[in-house]
């Protein structure tokens, strides 16, 4: 069947790379950003860091991965401003390394997004359970987790993904809307939280703030700080998708760089102290649970403020959900647009001009992936993939620097060979901490795209 063409919403002829409508402003991204880096990383991985890597220093965790999150996303910014496509670091990596390195990335970026999507949504499946068990409703066994949970399928962590996808293939003004509204309950909620958890706080708790070592490394002590900030790292994801919505910015290179650092700055405040005020108020060896949050609110004992903050998680994983959900479908828009995918891939509806088979395909893969593997495995291959792609990301400022320095950078990376080089070597370390088996995982992965490129993108590839 010959391709038809594809119109806008205004009647003219849509082409790839160009077809996206141009709709977010600064505090659009700003909510993008909050939107994705609240979620899983405050109300599910502080539990598991803290019980199983850093104890109560899991604050210093945080700061950590902060820090090597700020200098990351001054590279993004700079690359934001300067490329302002959809397909964030593939079509970064494609501008200076090309088109193979480009297709890596991609794919290591189908899997982060992918995959930090499923994870929210199986926290999310614990939060829903959790609240509606105060009412006396309780899911089957087997359909209330994965089968490494001791389930047969996580239904809940299923229907919330297909449910965003839905969602998403309707217009991007529609559901940044949505997504605004659901940012600003949450972040509200969470400071409530916070405010009624440090009335509560046991400080005994805190002691020793950085437990004893137990033998090996990332067991607590102090490599177990920078074990739990490499699995916490998946809290930052996030911001990264304010980069992937650059080719719908009305101002990119304006906007972009307000949306990066502007989320990135309040997600990371948050995060340091939640993670303070949670193992204030239960020992850190008894938050590894998929609801750590609702698990201190309990102890807290106010039953009504309980079920609040259960209902504010839900809005949180919902609103981190939606945005993985976003910028997996913007990247699938870009490797399309080049011949790496299908062309079918890159098409957008007529109407909304939302990439519709992007999202639904990589809806469906997501609900799969939630329903079926656990949140351990999941929250670990999210931040190896992250951790990849930030680097390229730094990498990829200092090459244009060097092959490309007289084109125009609407925000410029302060020390930029300082900055980016310190970028890379935190996200190197904290790479080096996770353990091998998540580098195999990583390893497969590759593969299996390195097989695809090699059957179909290899050629099929064109200019954009």
């Amino acid at each position: 069947m010959a391709e038809s063409a594809v119109t806008t919403g205004t009647g003219e002829a849509a082409r790839p790379g160009r077809d996206l409508a141009r709709s977010l402003t600064a505090p659009g991204l700003v909510a993008i950003g909050l939107g994705a880096t609240i979620g899983a990383g405050i109300f599910v991985l502080t539990g598991t860091a803290a019980a199983q890597y850093a104890g109560p220093a899991l604050s210093l965790s945080f700061v950590i991965g902060g820090i090597a999150c700020g200098l990351v996303g001054l590279c993004y910014a700079e690359l934001a401003a300067m490329i302002p496509e959809a397909g964030s670091t593939y079509t970064y990596t494609r501008a200076s390394l090309g088109r193979f390195p480009a297709w890596i990335i991609g794919w290591d970026l189908v899997l982060e997004f992918a995959m930090a999507a499923a994870t929210v949504a199986v926290g999310w499946s614990g939060y829903a359970q959790s609240l509606v068990a105060e009412f006396g409703l309780r899911l089957p066994a087997a359909l209330a987790g994965a089968p490494g949970d001791g389930g047969l399928v996580n239904l809940p962590a299923v229907g919330i993904v297909l449910a965003l996808t839905l969602l998403l293939t309707r217009a991007t003004q529609e559901a940044a809307l949505i997504n605004g509204l659901l940012v600003a309950c949450k972040v509200a909620i969470i400071v409530a939280f916070l405010g009624v958890g440090a009335a509560h706080l046991r400080p005994e708790l805190w002691h020793p703030f950085v437990p004893d070592n137990a033998g090996s490394f990332g067991a607590y002590g102090w490599s177990g700080v920078v074990r739990g900030a490499a699995v916490v790292f998946f809290a930052f994801v996030g911001f990264e998708t304010v980069a992937t919505a650059a080719g719908e910015c009305r101002a990119p290179q304006r906007d972009a760089p307000v949306g990066l650092i502007g989320s990135l700055l309040i997600t990371t405040v948050l995060y340091v102290a939640m993670a303070a005020v949670l193992t204030g108020l239960i020992p850190y060896r008894d938050l590894d649970v998929a609801d750590p949050v609702a698990k201190a609110v309990d102890a807290i004992g106010l039953p009504g403020f309980a079920t609040v903050i259960k209902a504010g998680a839900l809005i949180g994983l919902t609103t981190s959900a939606l945005t993985a959900l976003y910028g997996q479908g913007r990247i699938f828009f870009a490797m399309a647009r080049d011949g790496l995918l299908p062309r079918v891939f890159c098409r957008v509806h007529p109407v909304t001009r939302a990439p519709v088979a992007s999202q639904l395909v990589i809806g469906v893969f997501t609900a799969v992936v939630a329903g079926l593997v656990p949140i351990d495995i999941l929250g670990e291959i999210v931040s190896i993939g992250t951790l990849l792609a930030f680097s390229l990301v730094c990498a990829t400022v200092l090459i244009l620097r060097r092959t490309d320095p007289d084109r125009t950078r609407p925000f410029r990376v302060p020390a930029a060979p300082l900055t980016a080089g310190l970028g890379i070597f935190s996200c190197g370390m904290l790479m080096a901490s996770l353990p091998a088996d998540t580098w195999i995982r990583l390893g497969v992965w590759l593969a299996i795209g390195l097989a695809i490129y090699a059957g179909y993108g290899r050629r099929h590839a064109r200019l954009s």
